[in-house]
């Protein structure tokens, strides 16, 4: 009888401790995706006109909608090249800084210093880059003898600008996670690997390689959920211009909820945007989890 009230009342405290951080999850995380949910189905009230409900219709003109089809496809190549991308240079640079090298440690915050940066700021810094005539790349390519280009003014190339302002401000952050990880690895495996004479590519790929998968899984999912939430990049540096060529779906929620005032429609679009990133984190958890090695 005392051992179950013993483990009862372990319980009771485990719950308790937990409890604060379970009200503001509930609070700020799944109350308002499930209300979010809610007004999906409804129209937007307008002025004393309620809400009504509609069923499907704010998903039947999302299906309608070249906007919506453009940002969605947008946010798609975003994330195929800014997440592997930013997570072989951040291994990379974790490879270099790890190792025996002269200025180890400016190297580390040289690596560092574009993630302490406010987006606004660094904004502001690749804007000066990206100007077109007299913009850094555009002299450096004059010197070479190229044409100037209009980075952020063109469909062709603005995409591409924010995805090299994301793979510069990202790889940093995550140079740090790897470093942590290579750090943790026995020196005992690399130095029976020389024993045996395995060149370098051998030991990253029988070695390293696998005793870093949980970081790599770790880096993976953040890089693709904030790939999705980019808003402010898109604001400071092009506005999601010229001609949607740089809208990005979480931009275009901000300008359908907040500029347009169609709070139903942002909803239906919220809810689209949280079944992406769901599916697309359980299905990382699928696949790469079976090639993770937990130690």
């Amino acid at each position: 009888m005392a051992a179950r009230s013993t483990r009862v009342n372990i319980h009771l405290q485990g719950w308790l401790l937990a409890l604060p951080a379970v009200l503001l999850l509930a609070a700020f995380t799944h109350i308002p995706a499930i209300v979010t949910i809610i007004d999906s189905f409804y129209s937007t009230p307008r002025g004393r006109r309620r809400a009504m409900f509609v069923g499907l219709d704010q998903y039947h003109t999302m299906l309608a909608d070249p906007i919506f089809w453009k940002a969605f496809n947008n946010n798609l190549l975003y994330a195929a090249v800014t997440v592997p991308v930013a997570i072989a240079l951040a291994l990379g640079m974790a490879l270099w800084v790890n190792g025996q090298i002269k200025g180890r440690t400016a190297l580390r915050l040289a690596f560092f210093t574009p993630t302490v940066l406010p987006m606004v700021a660094a904004a502001n810094i690749w804007l000066f880059f990206y100007t077109s005539d007299y913009g850094l790349l555009n002299q450096i390519g004059r010197a070479f003898g190229f044409a100037s280009v209009n980075w952020l003014g063109s469909t062709d190339t603005v995409l591409w600008s924010l995805m090299a302002v994301t793979i510069w401000k990202e790889a940093g952050f995550f140079m740090i996670f790897f470093l942590a990880a290579l750090q943790q690895v026995p020196p005992d495996l690399y130095e029976a690997a020389r024993m045996e004479n395995a060149g370098r590519w051998t030991v990253f790929r029988r070695i390293t390689w696998p005793l870093v998968m949980p970081t790599t899984l770790f880096v993976a999912i953040n890089a693709l959920i904030n790939a999705f939430r980019i808003v402010d990049q898109v604001i400071a540096m092009t506005g999601g211009g010229p001609n949607n060529a740089s809208t990005l779906l979480l931009f275009y929620i901000y300008q359908v909820g907040f500029s347009f005032w169609d709070s139903a429609y942002a909803a239906a679009l919220s809810v689209v945007l949280l079944g992406v990133l769901g599916s697309v984190a359980l299905a990382q958890f699928y696949l790469l989890d079976r090639k993770v090695h937990y130690r």
